[in-house]
């Protein structure tokens, strides 16, 4: 996959990361600038960790103005067509299922190139994807998603750093390939929010009460 269509990839991530950061400053309350900034922590907070630690220079969001954009036109994309802040949940969830989804792909990829083994790569990728939800849900004062019980989160991220790995190192990696491998942690994203699914909790004997989140 070469460097422009890596390129295009993170700035989509960035982009739908940035919206359902956007969704939720409208949902907390937050005004225009509140929306812009929170947007901006989870667009670019996972690409930024993801460079730090590729120790690769400055992150590309200090570098590249281009990674600007994406967040400005997420709040502008927000403000100008959101129409009831109480039902835009799903939309939320969609946008943080693409940005998972990609930036899993992205992060992983960018790792191999580095020079990263298979398990350091994927490593980054899992982290790159979940870094700036975790920053965005802590800003907003929610349970981080990753950590929530009823939720299946970094395990799709897993899959999908999973596959890109494996592509790579088969040689079969291409914009179709990686695509498929995006689409396939989107789904499992969205079908764990349909139907409830998550992993095992910490110890088998405890059962949280109902309604509880840990």
């Amino acid at each position: 996959m070469n460097f422009d269509l890596l390129l295009i990839l993170d700035l989509l991530g960035v982009f739908f990361f940035a919206v359902s950061g956007c969704l939720l400053a409208t949902r907390k309350g937050f005004d225009l600038v509140g929306s812009l900034l929170l947007g901006s922590m989870v667009g670019l907070g996972g690409g930024v960790i993801r460079d730090i630690v590729l120790n690769a220079g400055p992150p590309a969001a200090f570098t590249n103005q281009i990674y600007l954009l994406p967040p400005a036109a997420a709040a502008a994309l927000v403000y100008f067509t959101v129409k009831n802040v109480q039902r835009s949940g799903r939309l939320l969830f969609m946008f943080d299922a693409g940005g998972l989804a990609l930036f899993c792909v992205t992060g992983t990829l960018k790792a191999l190139e580095a020079g990263m083994n298979p398990v350091a790569s994927i490593l980054l990728g899992v982290t790159t994807a979940v870094g700036g939800g975790i920053l965005r849900d802590v800003t907003a004062n929610d349970v981080p998603k990753v950590f929530d019980p009823k939720d299946l989160y970094a395990i799709p991220a897993f899959i999908g750093a999973g596959l890109a790995t494996g592509l790579w190192h088969l040689g079969w990696l291409s914009f179709t390939t990686g695509a498929m491998a995006t689409v396939v942690v989107f789904a499992l994203r969205m079908l764990s929010l349909r139907y409830g699914w998550h992993a095992p909790l910490a110890a088998r004997s405890w059962t949280p009460r109902r309604g509880q989140r840990g």
